[in-house]
């Protein structure tokens, strides 16, 4: 055994006769339900893992919600209706920017802390992948171009942090968990998915591979803005697939980092969006960020806070922004409000039992987590902290799962996460400097992730296999996970409730020939577990508090695959889907 080994084991044993090891529960400790094979440094080991497999957020989450402008005015005309001929407009927003990068690191920081410290898993907390999407192109639109203002949605975040908060503690968390039908639940991270790589080839956002055009909805772009003319539409009329940056994005951020997550390379995102980065910093280059466009410029002004490398960078624009005004906002400020509520809550819940699974920390008599109420209030709580940030819905991260495999069992996994994002804190000038062809190719393989589980959708019956197409293929055709979902469920309610009253009204003569494949659903709960306390309590129970006796609380069991977290759902009476979280559904 070398000194180094030595070392380990003895700091190992000293923690965990601790009362840091017995309050997490370390392998070793006094505790009567420690957790086996978890020590001290394979917790921090696997921290470090999280972290550096989560790592992208910081620059891609800047890049998405700097979209919309933030606080930054833009007088939009027919001839530049995103003012990227504004220079005033377009500083204000790379300041934005540069705010989202120390909020998102900042946020990402407190919220892992913080359920390592309370709740007591292995599980980081961040952004949300797919939501941040949502507000910053469908809710407050590139450039505020949306139906909401960016105050306006803040004020919707931080207003669904609490009720998040009341739902789970009054147990009907559960419930909302269940009343949409599980393939569309399925449908809908695969849709955002979708969403996702949309935006990571789009001009502006992604690697500048494709466009909107006159004649056609999309059209192949990656052409040098003199080729477009403002005229004729947004689209390339000549030239077009020839402009560096797109090469770049693609064939490193996006080729080179796939090849690595064949090998199964750890943080294949963040070196793929590294190498791109650091590519681009050479100001003599034809696919610089920092091109030479005079002391006023958007190059001279990034590079002036590239060069700083580190240094603090206090949110400016972005801090407590709320408008608390909402006379005029209407439906589409509720409509932006209860979708990322039910959204989050479905992310949240299907990510934090999965990784609650894959960790080994599930009751297999209940079917619950420890503490898994103080880990949806602390989701919660700091969904409300983010917003005050300026800042997209945070949820737990399906990449916990790397953290996780690599031995990772308590709550000092997360911390240490939570640790390296205040750390990064204070390296915004190199996260600020990130392209956005850099992170393009990231966002299409994160939707290619999200892909997968269509596998799990009921394909056999076309009453569950429709709306969920629909589901998946509206969110981007229509450019909105809100009206995705509100198709997939219209279609689900008009085709099954159609088939349900001819089956009723003939008395079954009148039924599918593969009726019997319809996925089971419905909307109540027979378990007792499942139903929340005080519907337990109103029934005479005199034990309402306790959730025994039951199933898991959402009436399915979570199955979890060792090598990658995948998540499967069996439920009582029929086939279920899994769902999975990356800040965004799986």
């Amino acid at each position: 055994m070398t000194v180094l080994e030595r070392f380990a084991d003895s700091l190992n044993h000293a923690v965990a006769q601790s009362p840091v090891g017995y309050y997490f529960h370390l392998e070793g400790s006094a505790h009567p339900h420690s957790f086996a094979g978890s020590k001290f440094t394979t917790e921090l080991r696997a921290g470090l893992t999280t972290f550096f497999t989560m790592a992208y957020i910081i620059s891609v989450n800047a890049a998405i919600i700097s979209g919309t402008g933030g606080t930054c005015e833009c007088a939009h005309t027919s001839q530049d209706p995103l003012c990227k001929e504004d220079t005033e407009y377009q500083l204000c927003a790379l300041d934005v920017q540069r705010d989202l990068v120390t909020a998102t690191a900042a946020i990402s920081a407190l919220a892992s802390f913080l359920m390592g410290l309370l709740a007591n898993l292995p599980v980081a907390v961040a952004p949300a992948m797919g939501l941040n999407a949502y507000l910053a192109f469908q809710v407050v639109g590139p450039a505020g171009t949306g139906p909401v203002s960016y105050k306006l949605a803040m004020t919707a975040v931080f207003v669904e942090g609490f009720i998040f908060v009341f739902l789970s503690l009054i147990g009907l968390r559960q419930w909302l968990a269940k009343v949409i039908p599980a393939s569309i639940k399925v449908a809908c991270g695969a849709g955002i998915g979708l969403f996702l790589t949309l935006i990571g080839l789009s001009s502006g956002a992604g690697i500048g591979a494709i466009s909107g055009d006159v004649s056609t909805p999309l059209a192949l772009a990656g052409c040098d803005p003199k080729y477009v003319v403002a005229e004729l539409g947004p689209a390339c009329q000549s030239h077009k697939a020839t402009l560096p940056t797109m090469w770049i994005g693609f064939l490193v951020g996006g080729i080179l980092t796939a090849i690595m997550m064949t090998y199964k390379v750890r943080g294949a995102m963040i070196f793929g969006i590294a190498i791109v980065s650091i590519m681009s910093w050479p100001r003599n280059s034809n696919f610089t960020y920092f091109p030479h466009d005079g002391p006023t410029g958007l190059g001279e002004s990034r590079f002036q806070f590239f060069k700083s490398v580190v240094g603090f960078r206090p949110i400016k624009n972005t801090l407590a922004v709320q408008d608390w005004n909402l006379a005029g906002a209407g439906g589409q400020f509720a409509l932006a409000l209860f979708t990322m509520l039910y959204v989050d809550i479905l992310d949240c819940t299907g990510t934090l039992y999965s990784m609650a699974r894959f960790s080994g920390v599930v009751d297999p008599d209940t079917g619950d987590f420890p503490r898994s109420t103080v880990a949806y209030c602390t989701d919660a709580i700091c969904i409300s902290i983010g917003s005050l940030f300026g800042t997209s819905p945070v949820t737990a991260f399906v990449e916990s799962g790397a953290g996780i495999q690599e031995g990772g069992r308590t709550g000092l996994t997360a911390m240490t996460t939570g640790l390296c994002f205040l750390v990064s804190v204070f390296f915004a000038p190199i996260f600020a400097s990130i392209p956005p062809w850099a992170t393009g190719g990231a966002l299409v393989l994160v939707g290619c992730m999200m892909m997968k589980g269509t596998l799990a959708i009921n394909w056999g019956y076309p009453g569950d296999a429709i709306p969920a197409f629909v589901t998946l293929v509206f969110m981007p055709f229509s450019y909105s996970i809100a009206y995705g979902l509100i198709a997939g469920i219209t279609t689900y309610i008009l085709i099954n409730s159609t088939t349900y009253l001819l089956s009723l009204l003939s008395r079954g003569r009148i039924e599918p020939d593969d009726y019997d494949l319809k996925e089971y659903w419905s909307w109540r709960s027979e378990s007792r577990g499942a139903r929340p306390w005080f519907v337990r309590a109103v029934r005479g129970d005199k034990k309402f508090w306790r959730e025994d006796g039951g199933a898991t609380s959402d009436s399915f069991e979570l199955r979890s695959n060792a090598e990658g977290g995948s998540v499967e759902r069996e439920g009582k009476g029929g086939v279920g889907v899994g769902v999975e979280g990356r800040g965004g559904l799986r």
